[in-house]
């Protein structure tokens, strides 16, 4: 099958990683042959967290500088970091939602216009597809389910071949059942998000 290289980026504690390993669950159960990358940055201190995920004949997990089919960012600022990852081809997903530094929060530092960043990212690749994830995890009735959020738009953009219900069903095996009903809620609303994005210079986030 063709190969798919597909990189996760955002801060430690939105899920990202989470996100990652639950689509190479997926795949497998799918019997898409996938393998993912080792955890990048650190997870537990609100740092710079990045993954990738490899669907298809490959045996690295390693996505080199614009080798990136599909960028999934969690927050804007660490999606324009990690654009050197991708290439004119790539599509990009993003959530909206900035989360800004510890640096930016004490007043040591500026946050990037979201609007502006958005127009970088979109005049670089094939793709955007940008929606404000928190919102809609928040909607869902649960705020820590940015991850699933992002898997549905992933799934809702159609750009890899997996059917949305072996990754709900793969969701349903690993998540509490008392976050059940939120996360489900959440990917679905991910996908509709994906076949209706927001328009990246009209976002509405102020950083």
């Amino acid at each position: 099958m063709e190969t798919k290289r597909i990189v996760f980026v955002g801060v430690g504690g939105q899920g990202n990683l989470l996100a990652t390993r639950l689509l190479g669950e997926a795949c497998l159960a799918a019997g898409i042959p996938a393998v993912v990358s080792e955890i990048h940055g650190m997870a537990q201190r609100g740092g710079i967290v990045e993954s990738a995920l490899v669907m298809g004949d490959a045996t690295s997990p390693i996505v080199s500088k614009g080798e990136a089919d599909i960028l999934v960012g969690f927050e804007p600022l660490e999606t324009l970091r990690a654009l050197n990852k991708c290439n004119q081809d790539t599509i990009v997903i993003v959530n909206v939602h900035p989360l800004p530094p510890f640096t930016v929060a004490v007043g040591q530092g500026v946050y990037p216009d979201v609007d502006k960043a958005l127009e970088t990212i979109r005049n670089a690749v094939s793709s955007l597809i940008a929606l404000d994830g928190d919102e809609l995890a928040a909607k869902a009735g649960n705020p820590l389910s940015l991850n699933m959020v992002m898997l549905g738009a992933l799934i809702g953009s159609r750009a890899i071949p997996l059917d949305g219900d072996v990754l709900k069903d793969t969701i349903s095996k690993t998540t509490k059942q008392a976050f059940l009903e939120s996360n489900l809620k959440a990917f679905d609303f991910g996908i509709a998000a994906a076949h209706s994005p927001l328009d990246p210079s009209k976002s509405g986030i102020k950083s």
